[in-house]
């Protein structure tokens, strides 16, 4: 019989106009986002909130594996939101954990659920989503 093959989770994470494709495999606990080593990714705020569900999973699983992200459009933060997410998503697929759901959910919500809002588009007669030009009447 076939030697079975190391297996490979692919998952993807969504805030505002950001998009994150997250790839956990076995390893050696190496994190990288769109190729640096999140070690050394800034701003420190980004990265902790990136190391969210790596933190809460605990070291003795996150030595066994090796994360890749990749990240593109919005901002740094909204970058980084979409980066947990699809983290957090990939582990409890990698994992198989019922209980690491639970974990994620009972901690916080936007772990594992993309977040639905989007920017209001402009309408006409206004200078932006709600702003309108004053009239006079006199």
């Amino acid at each position: 019989m076939a030697e079975k093959k190391d297996k490979v989770v692919t998952t993807s994470g969504k805030r505002k106009t950001a998009i994150a494709r997250a790839t956990i495999k076995k390893g050696q606990g190496r994190i990288r986002v769109n190729k640096i080593p999140i070690e050394i990714h800034d701003p420190e705020l980004a990265r902790l909130k990136i190391m969210e569900p790596l933190i809460l999973v605990g070291e003795k699983k996150v030595n066994k594996i090796d994360v890749g992200v990749k990240v593109a459009g919005g901002g740094i933060m909204g970058q980084a939101d979409a980066a947990r997410t699809a983290i957090a998503k990939g582990l409890i697929k990698y994992f198989d954990d019922k209980a690491m759901k639970e974990m994620f959910l009972k901690h916080d919500r936007s772990l594992l659920v993309n977040d639905p809002r989007r920017k209001e588009p402009k309408h006409p007669l206004g200078r932006g989503a709600r702003k309108k030009r004053q009239k006079s009447y006199r």
